[in-house]
C-alpha cells in the first residue's frame, strides 16, 4: 500500500523526508503492508507497478500557480511534492487502482482533474465552524454525507464527527468531481470521480479515529480489502 510522504525538510543529519505515523499504522491495522512514495521520483509507472493501492496523505498547501490563488497565510509549499503526487493520481486513475486521498490529498485530487482551491476558509465562511485550530491539534466537527453515495453507504451513516486540520478546500470542482459531502458552513468535505473504480477523497484525516468502534477504520480496511479483490 503506497503511501505518499511529506517532502524534504532539513533535520539534524541533514535532509530528510518523513510522514507520521498515523497514516502506517492505519494502513498496518488494516491489513495492508504499508511503502513510503517519496518526492522526486520521476518514473511514477515504476512506482504504479510496484504498489496495490495508494494513500495520498495530508501535509501543506499546494503551489498556488496550481489551486488559483495565493495567501499570506500559505505553508510548507513543496513544488517537488506536488509535481510528484499529480503525475501519480493521474497516472493512477487509467489502471484503476484504489485511492484514499486525506485532506492535501483530497485537494492533490482536485487539482490534477482542473478544479480550484479556496485559498483561505475564514475568508470565505467566516468562523462559524473551526476547520483548523493550533497547529497539530485537530478539531471535531459534523460532517453531512449525501444520501446514496457510496461513501455514506459504507458509512451506514448520513452524519459524522470527523477529525478536522485544514485552511483550504475544494472551491470549483475539477472534471468528473462531484463533492458528496459537507460541514454545516457548506465547505465541501468529500469527493467522488464519475467512473473511478474505488476512489474516496475525505478532506478530514480518517487516520486520526482509528480507535476501535470507529467508523473510520473502515475506509483503511475497504480500500485493503479492495487492494486484495484487484489481485485475485
Amino acid at each position: 500500500m503506497g503511501i505518499t510522504a511529506y517532502g524534504r525538510e532539513t533535520g539534524p543529519r541533514g535532509e530528510q523526508f518523513s510522514l507520521p505515523t498515523a497514516y502506517v499504522e492505519s494502513v498496518r491495522d488494516a491489513g495492508g503492508l504499508p511503502v513510503l512514495l517519496l518526492p522526486g521520483e520521476r518514473d511514477v509507472e515504476r512506482v504504479l507497478d510496484a504498489v496495490d493501492a495508494l494513500v495520498f496523505a495530508g501535509g501543506g498547501d499546494i503551489d498556488p500557480a496550481l489551486t488559483g490563488g495565493a495567501h499570506d497565510t500559505n505553508y510548507a509549499v513543496d513544488a517537488e511534492r506536488d509535481r510528484f503526487e499529480v503525475a501519480l493520481l493521474a497516472a493512477s486513475l487509467p489502471r484503476e487502482l484504489p485511492v484514499l486521498a486525506i485532506c492535501r490529498g483530497l485537494q492533490i485530487l482536485n487539482v490534477a482533474r482542473g478544479g480550484t482551491l479556496h485559498a483561505h476558509l475564514p475568508d470565505v465562511f467566516g468562523e462559524a465552524v473551526s476547520h483548523r485550530v493550533a497547529p497539530l491539534d485537530p478539531t471535531p466537527h459534523g460532517v453531512m454525507l449525501e444520501a446514496g453515495t457510496g461513501l455514506a453507504e459504507g458509512f451506514g451513516a448520513g452524519e459524522l464527527t470527523v477529525a478536522s486540520w485544514h485552511h483550504q478546500a475544494v472551491d470549483r470542482p475539477g472534471e468528473g468531481l462531484r463533492p458528496i459531502a459537507f460541514a454545516p458552513d457548506g465547505v465541501v468535505e468529500a469527493l467522488e470521480l464519475a467512473g473511478a473504480a474505488w476512489l474516496t477523497a475525505v478532506q478530514w484525516h480518517p487516520e486520526l479515529q482509528q480507535e476501535p468502534g470507529s467508523p473510520q477504520r473502515q475506509l483503511f480496511e475497504s480500500l485493503v480489502e479492495r487492494a486484495i479483490d484487484r489481485r485475485r
